[in-house]
């Protein structure tokens, strides 16, 4: 049985593109990605707005802000 890279090289150039493509969009939509922390560093960064708005207020805020 021959390898899966000796397949690939029996293919016509056009057909060996179509393979690496399908191969990064297998990676990009498939693979699951090692997720990273979250960073907190905006913790604590509204603090001075507290005692002006309710969270409901922030939250309505930020929906006029993002356009939804």
């Amino acid at each position: 049985m021959k390898s899966f890279a000796e397949v690939i090289q029996e293919l016509p150039p056009e057909l060996r593109q179509e393979v690496a493509d399908f191969a990064r969009f297998l990676l990009d939509t498939k693979v699951k990605r090692k997720q990273t922390r979250l960073r907190m560093t905006w913790a604590g960064g509204l603090r001075e707005f507290r005692d002006k708005f309710t969270s409901l207020e922030l939250q309505k805020k930020a929906l006029e802000w993002r356009g939804d």
